[in-house]
């Protein structure tokens, strides 16, 4: 009879809640209650735990059990939490040491004892090694995954008799050979690899060079990108093909990336931390909750999640329903979601390159040369306003794809591959992080517009007339010109030049303003 403690983690979105999971076992009538707000899976956890302790040669205590999640007023919500029940029972009933206390415990139970793997187990340990709890204990499954955070000191358990075993007590070799005759075969926890790994490359992309070139700067200043055209002009291919021109992530971009994968149950640790940028190309049908994440209880992350540090793609983006791509806005602008539920605000990373794909009109062969279009004009002024001017002005680069020439297609030069294109990214990558120096922003699509107009003025107020005429005619907004700015200042360090000039702003109110209606 006593008091048996240990830990948990609540994970509420991002952010990860040390729990300290309490049992006191007491004198009275034989009885267990669970207290301390917790949902679902962990209200359940306490039957599961039961027969999995009993299954496992280990005795419930027949006596009345209290067990508590401190602090009560974090929701805890799945089967992650079954671990430390178990621990904290066996430690107020003295069948393991104290030892436990110390060390955070992760993992879901089955009823022969099997500790079975659990999503967010990445997040879940670095919230414990940051506040102060080095020592985790998972699933055998997810050691790897949790071995990856810097300070933690892991230890993996299959089965509850592995978790006496850490703690010093020594098990039966009938105990033992029991369990494993009666252990189904190990499956892996992690989703397949695809077979196809090797990444798409821009040398597959025949002409299209204003198309290319659009890629490029997208790239290297990490800008939102719409390319409408006639199916069948590469715009698929091009959309696939830009997180290959996009540099490695850094340490805190690839723990964050890896923690949103982590948390959807689609990393694999073999080859440590997620280091490319993502691609996520979601279909036209997909909901809101889909998108932006959702679901009953605690929101799961969406596609945009997923998408964190790399590219989301629209194809046949006027197909999407408009309330899906009007949630798109805030997210755009704010770098993550944010999702509030009944008495839960959970928040998700968002910083993601946006890539639209549209035709220019139902049928898609609006402006065909051989006039082969059918759709009315009420049809293609519905179809082309489905894109909202307000998603629409968030879209740093508009760029029409045209169908290829015979001779176009003829030619015989080799199209310049991903590498080369993304050393130049990288390079110009470089410079943008020396003009940077001293902010907390990363590429120019980060910086607030007062920053880049500053930046500007000070080259020469005289560079910005004609696209203060083009504000003023209605042409662009506000928005739009500070977003013209940052292109020309990505064009300049494309170019190795040092300042930007009228040359790099014209050319980059061309980008954005390209008229893709006519």
């Amino acid at each position: 009879m006593g008091l048996g403690r240990t830990w948990a983690v609540a994970l509420t979105g991002m952010t990860g809640t040390l729990v300290e999971v309490q049992a006191d076992v007491g004198a009275g009538v034989p009885d267990a209650t669970i207290i301390g707000s917790t949902r679902g899976a962990t209200k359940e956890a306490k039957h599961r735990v039961k027969v999995a302790l009993k299954r496992s040669g280990f005795t419930w205590p027949n006596a009345r059990l209290v067990v508590n999640f401190s602090p009560a007023d974090v929701p805890k919500a799945g089967s992650v939490f079954d671990l430390a029940l178990a621990t904290s029972i066996l430690c107020a009933s003295g069948q393991i040491t104290s030892e436990a206390a110390r060390s955070v415990h992760l993992g879901e139970l089955s009823l022969d004892g099997r500790v079975q793997a659990v999503r967010g187990v990445l997040p879940a340990v670095h919230a414990a090694v940051r506040a102060g709890f080095p020592r985790v204990v998972v699933p055998h499954a997810n050691a790897a995954e949790a071995a990856l955070v810097h300070g933690a000191h892991v230890t993996g358990v299959k089965h509850l008799i592995d978790l006496a075993e850490h703690y010093g007590v020594t098990v039966s070799e009938a105990v033992r050979r029991r369990v494993h005759s009666e252990l189904p075969p190990a499956t892996s926890a992690y989703q397949p690899l695809d077979d196809n790994t090797e990444s798409p490359d821009l040398r597959d992309v025949l002409a299209q060079h204003q198309a290319r070139h659009a890629l490029e700067v997208a790239a290297a200043g990490g800008y939102h990108l719409l390319m409408e055209g006639p199916p069948g002009t590469g715009k698929t291919m091009l959309a696939a093909r830009l997180p290959g021109l996009l540099p490695d992530l850094d340490d805190a971009d690839a723990l964050e990336v890896t923690s949103v994968h982590s948390l959807c149950g689609t990393f694999r640790p073999d080859g440590g931390l997620i280091r490319r940028p993502p691609f996520e190309s979601p279909h036209h049908t997909a909901s809101a909750p889909a998108i932006v994440g959702g679901g009953s209880g605690t929101p799961w992350p969406g596609a945009i999640s997923r998408a964190h540090c790399g590219v989301l793609f629209l194809d046949e983006a006027p197909e999407f329903p408009s309330r899906v791509l009007e949630v798109l806005r805030q997210p755009l602008e704010a770098g993550r979601v944010v999702l509030d539920r009944s008495g839960t605000h959970t928040w998700y990373p968002a910083r993601i390159q946006l890539v639209l794909a549209a035709n220019p009109c139902p049928c898609g062969l609006a402006g065909d040369a051989h006039s082969r279009c059918r759709c009315t004009p009420h049809m293609v002024r519905r179809y082309r306003a489905r894109l909202s001017g307000p998603v629409l002005d968030r879209v740093d680069i508009h760029i029409r794809v045209e169908q290829l020439s015979r001779a176009e297609v003829a030619m015989n030069s080799v199209p310049e591959s991903s590498a080369a294109v993304r050393t130049r990214v990288q390079h110009a990558r470089a410079r943008m992080r020396h003009r940077l120096t001293g902010t907390r922003w990363a590429t120019y699509a980060q910086t607030p517009g007062s920053w880049i107009r500053e930046q500007t003025f000070a080259v020469g107020r005289h560079l910005t007339r004609d696209l203060e005429r083009a504000r003023d005619r209605r042409q662009i907004t506000m928005r739009g010109f500070d977003r013209v700015l940052r292109l020309a200042w990505t064009l300049t360090d494309l170019g190795e030049r040092e300042r930007v000039s009228a040359d790099d702003i014209a050319a980059a109110f061309t980008l954005r303003t390209r008229d893709t209606h006519d």
